[in-house]
């Protein structure tokens, strides 16, 4: 693995917990996502802390080849930002901005038809649940990218989203065990680590596509909407350790049931250095999730994907959100 260097101002301290701001809607969340193309499984998992609020956000997603998805999400009561340890899931750094560990000790709903998602205490009463134990290492396989004033101090706190932002592209091993059943994980994925206030309902849209093809072709794409006229467009190629901004974006999506379930996608990317470049997605498991603040109510489609870009295919997450 690569000792990663770093694409903006983020310093190796800035991969633990930080003091907690005197705002009530201070996050601070890390994200981690794995895909096991040889296997089609994967999934993504999240602790968002909102100690100000006294409870952290807590999500587990796992899709399994058969299309059956596996979901938790819990709110458990924080006192502190300490660290990153909440309803059974843990995150560790092992080596700032190169070695991260995860951990589940927990259940989750087994869902054939995620869309039963659409009501959440219906899916999670009328469906079978499942013991699940996970125990993963990250490792870095691509630079990390960010920055730690994405917004100005001085902007309205309920406004906010992402104060401070990075992501990495990561290996990642170790296992998965479902009910007793023990899957050995050999994984490309994506972490990312934000701090500072936020509100889901602070942003109109954002579409976020991101795969690790392995070492030699890493992608992430993101296009923002924070109103329905106001568009930021940006991303990364990152070939072989070397990192391209994506300046412009193309994205054409199709959908099902009235536009809110992304199914395909085709991006087309243009770079910093002029270059083109293609980016097809396939949604291959879905699960639609909701946050709900206020009488707003979040749509976030959650898509593991199967890309296509400069002739290599890999397993990667989309993820749409619109305010519904």
């Amino acid at each position: 693995m690569v000792s990663a260097p770093v694409y903006g101002d983020i310093k190796p301290e800035d991969d633990y917990t930080h003091p907690l701001g005197p705002e009530q809607n201070f996050n601070e969340s890390m994200y981690f996502n794995f895909f096991d193309n040889a296997r089609g499984f994967g999934g993504f998992l999240r602790i968002g802390n909102r100690a100000n609020e006294k409870y952290a956000e807590v999500t587990l997603t796992l899709y399994q080849p058969n299309g059956t998805v596996l979901f938790n999400w819990k709110r458990p009561e924080i006192e502190t930002n300490d660290a990153f340890d909440a309803g059974g899931m843990k995150f560790e750094t092992v080596e700032p901005l190169v070695k991260l560990r995860t951990t589940y000790e927990g259940h989750a709903v087994s869902l054939k038809d995620a869309k039963q998602m659409a009501d959440p205490g219906q899916a999670f009463r009328q469906n079978p649940h499942q013991k699940v134990s996970i125990d993963m290492l990250h490792e870095a396989v691509a630079p990390v990218y960010g920055q730690i004033n994405n917004e100005r101090a001085d902007a309205d706190p309920e406004r906010g989203f992402g104060r401070a932002h990075y992501e990495q592209h990561m290996h990642v091993t170790g296992t998965v065990t479902i009910d007793g059943e023990t899957t050995q994980i050999d994984a490309y994925g994506l972490r990312d680590h934000s701090w500072g206030p936020r509100y889901w309902q602070n942003i109109y849209s954002y579409r976020w596509l991101t795969c690790s093809f392995g070492p030699e072709l890493n992608v992430m794409v993101s296009e923002i909407r924070r109103t329905p006229e106001e568009r930021t467009q940006g991303g990364v190629i990152i070939r072989d350790g070397k990192l391209e901004r994506i300046k412009t974006i193309d994205l054409d999506s199709a959908f099902e049931d009235e536009r809110i379930h992304h199914r395909r996608m085709t991006a087309n990317l243009g770079l910093e250095s002029g270059e083109q470049v293609t980016l097809e997605g396939l949604v291959k498991g879905y699960i639609p999730l909701r946050n709900r603040r206020a009488g707003m109510v979040t749509h976030i489609g959650e898509g593991m994907t199967e890309y296509l870009c400069l002739g290599r295919t890999a397993l990667g997450i989309s993820e749409y959100l619109d305010q519904v």
